[in-house]
């Protein structure tokens, strides 16, 4: 048998286990974390990905997935946020065929069951990052997972910052995008089990199957590209063992080695080569992907980038860094969105926050100087390796090389906190290597560590639980956040609490004077509330501040028709129509401007633009049938009625229509079919029992009309001109019984 090379860490205080128990131990841990999660519902961004993402639904074609974003949203849309993650929406319909609909248990117990699997896995990376790979002569694999490894594992399972990827189900692109980040990693290892000791002999059948799950990793999301790097530094510095700092030296003095091969061998450029051009063209394939070029976000998404000064912009950069690491370090303040106030930015140098990022930087610099020019070549690739492993997943968030559209999301921080973990665990392996007697507190202390994570995950996870518990959770930790607020309100409207609603809206337009969708909503309620003069105003600054904002264009035109603005209101609507071309229910709305101004031909007109835009648009076939029953124009309203039915037929408002139409034509009996039916879809319909009366008054079947007026009456007293016809046939039955013989 070959020699081999296989480091162990003792002194971690942790019990020694079987790798497949340590595994099943972590993933058990995992579990416990987030399992109260289980029977969440959607919440958050979990509407827009899932239940209005029509991708998901198996009537929709399956190659949709492949061209439009992960909110379902066409690729080519400038509108479209360029997400392409066609693997995971596959599995979010994958979800809806098993459930057979959108049931959030089995959504949420996939994301569990993947972090679980995800965190058992990741003994087998940090086994191999810190003590590289250990084989014999027959390429059998030597080595296990020493204490150090299962330690940062567990660390990984139950850290807090995981579970808005976790309990959050969109979060599952960071659980795919992670688990193929794992395989890609640990494939690319497995080229070099046979190889000799600084990788002569490789296998290139599985770099290439490497850099195929480095392309999975990027259909779920485009974060998985960094795993390059990763395999690029486990290259470098474990396989060919090449000592970084030399190197830089040897470079930057000019000093020429006898043996180049020594410091970087031929095989090392080779493979360097293949990462580099797998990368490119999976970049270039991205690109072309994409289509129009990157999503365009706002100051509202992002404010640093959009700051004037570079240095400030630099300087807020690293202050958001900083904010990242405190959450790793201290995960207690967490918060489903950190924009809109939250994080304010620093707009001078004599800003106290100022010492934060300068003091995350003095500790990533003790880092990089131990990882470099220590004497250990064991410690210096495992700090290199641990900070690589945590810096470089983060890249894509760094806005570095692309503006990104949040503040802080602790969703991105889901593999870099991996080698956080990694770190922490070799840091506390070295501790007690270096104080023997405090053994045993080390142990107490990353006991109750591992308790209070475990303690947090299931507080914060049973927070994502719902929308209401969630938004409520994020007023303490983030109270200037105007988007908090927002979503405070909505959750509030949505439930019918329109008081609270106002509230915390109102606050939201206070912390963001601009935030025009706060308005929009605001507007909507005090609308409804007939305080009109103050929806006016409030709507019109939403529209004079984006001018290109349908919706506030459309409401701000109910108000107008609501207040007698007739020809302002006209206008609003067509502007609102002018920026968003197919919006069915603003061609509705316009059609009750015209029938309110007895335009009765552009009133048909704008409602049958509404149902060719959206055939399913109830409320304008139901309109146009109305309109041209009253008008006299029942050929043509029976005519409407009949095609709404074809494609509507189980709406029992456009039979209840039809029948009124089909009465007036003294067609009884079809008549009667339609009313009967509407009544079995809805049988407490006051005003369909009434109308039945009154077709089987005119019939002549009085005693059944006696009984549809008696059954209005007892469901609607006050029902207008039942109460009428109800003494009127009475009347009639009385005259009928003394004039009986």
């Amino acid at each position: 048998m070959a020699p081999c090379e296989v480091y162990w860490d003792h002194h971690i205080p942790v019990p020694k286990l079987l790798p497949v128990h340590a595994k099943l131990g972590v993933a058990l841990l995992a579990l416990l974390c987030f399992i109260n999660s289980y029977d969440g519902d959607f919440v958050f961004d979990d509407s827009e990905a899932i239940i209005n993402n029509k991708d998901l639904n198996p009537d929709t074609p399956l190659n949709n997935i492949w061209i439009n974003d992960f909110w379902g949203s066409n690729l080519s849309s400038n509108s479209s946020h360029k997400s392409y993650r066609p693997l995971t929406v596959l599995t979010f319909r994958l979800n809806y065929l098993v459930a057979g609909g959108l049931h959030p248990v089995g959504f949420h117990v996939l994301n569990i069951v993947l972090h679980a699997v995800i965190s058992a896995l990741m003994i087998d990376v940090f086994d191999i990052l810190i003590g590289g790979l250990a084989y014999d002569g027959e390429g059998r694999s030597l080595y296990q997972a020493p204490k150090t490894s299962l330690l940062a594992a567990l660390l990984f399972g139950v850290h807090p910052v995981h579970t808005e990827s976790v309990a959050g189900i969109v979060g599952r692109a960071d659980l795919l995008c992670a688990l193929f980040f794992q395989l890609s990693f640990l494939t690319y290892c497995k080229a070099f089990h046979r190889g000799g000791d600084r990788g002569e002999k490789v296998s290139v059948r599985w770099i290439a199957f490497s850099l195929s799950l480095c392309a999975a990793a990027m259909l779920c999301k485009e974060q998985g590209i960094t795993v390059l790097g990763v395999n690029a530094a486990f290259d470098v510095l474990l396989i060919c063992k090449v000592n970084v700092f030399e190197l830089s030296q040897r470079l930057l003095l000019g000093r020429k080695p006898a043996n180049v091969g020594g410091i970087l061998p031929t095989g090392l450029l080779t493979r360097l080569a293949l990462l580099a051009v797998g990368g490119v063209l999976l970049i270039y394939s991205r690109w072309r992907i994409m289509g129009t070029g990157p999503p365009a976000f706002t100051e509202v998404d992002n404010p640093a980038s959009f700051e004037e000064s570079v240095f400030l912009r630099i300087v807020n950069y690293n202050y958001y860094y900083s904010l990242n690491a405190w959450l790793l370090l201290c995960p207690w303040w967490l918060c489903f969105d950190w924009s809109m106030g939250c994080v304010p930015l620093i707009k001078s140098t004599a800003d106290w926050r100022m010492v934060w990022p300068l003091l995350l930087w003095c500790v990533l610099i003790g880092l990089i100087s131990q990882a470099l020019c220590s004497q250990d070549g064991q410690k210096r690739r495992t700090l290199t390796l641990g900070l690589v492993l945590m810096g470089v997943p983060f890249l894509p968030a760094s806005n570095v090389f692309f503006r990104v559209g949040f503040v802080i999301a602790e969703r991105v921080l889901y593999l870099s906190s991996a080698g956080y973990c990694l770190l922490l665990a070799y840091a506390l392996g070295a501790c007690c290597l270096h104080w023997r007697a405090l053994r045993k507190p080390f142990r107490g202390c990353v006991l109750a560590l591992l308790c209070v994570h475990v303690s947090r995950c299931a507080l914060r996870s049973h927070q994502w639980r719902s929308e209401e518990s969630l938004f409520t959770s994020a007023l303490s930790v983030c109270p200037l956040n105007a988007k908090v607020h927002y979503n405070v309100g909505k959750n509030l409207a949505d439930r019918g609490n329109s008081s609270g609603a106002i509230k915390y809206y109102r606050e939201a337009v206070r912390l963001h004077p601009t935030y025009v969708h706060a308005m929009n909503n605001l507007g909507n309620i005090l609308k409804e509330r007939e305080q009109l003069d103050e929806a006016e105003r409030l709507l019109a600054k939403a529209v004079s501040i984006q001018p290109d904002f349908a919706a506030a264009w459309m409401n701000l035109g109910i108000v107008q028709n609501s207040l007698g603005k007739f020809q302002e209101a006209e206008q609003s609507y067509w502007n609102a129509i002018r920026f968003r071309r197919k919006y069915p229910d603003c061609y509705y709305n316009l059609g009750r401007l015209y029938a309110d101004l007895n335009r009765h031909l552009d009133a048909l007109n704008a409602w049958r633009n509404a149902t060719v835009l959206k055939p399913d648009h109830s409320l304008a076939w139901n309109n146009m049938i109305i309109l041209l029953d009253n008008t006299g124009n029942l050929a043509q309203a029976e005519m409407i009625g009949r095609e709404a039915l074809k494609l509507l037929p189980n709406d029992h408002t456009i039979m209840f229509s039809l029948a009124n139409v089909l009465g007036k034509t003294q067609k009884y009996q079809e008549s009667e079919g339609f009313f009967l039916q509407a009544l079995r879809i809805n049988p407490n319909a006051a005003s369909c029992h009434g109308n039945l009366a009154v077709l089987y008054h005119r019939w002549g079947r009085l005693d059944q009309a006696k009984r549809h007026y008696e059954l209005s009456l007892n469901l609607d007293p006050n029902a207008p001109g039942t109460r009428d016809n109800y003494n009127m046939l009475r009347r009639k039955l009385d005259q009928q019984q003394r004039t009986a013989p």
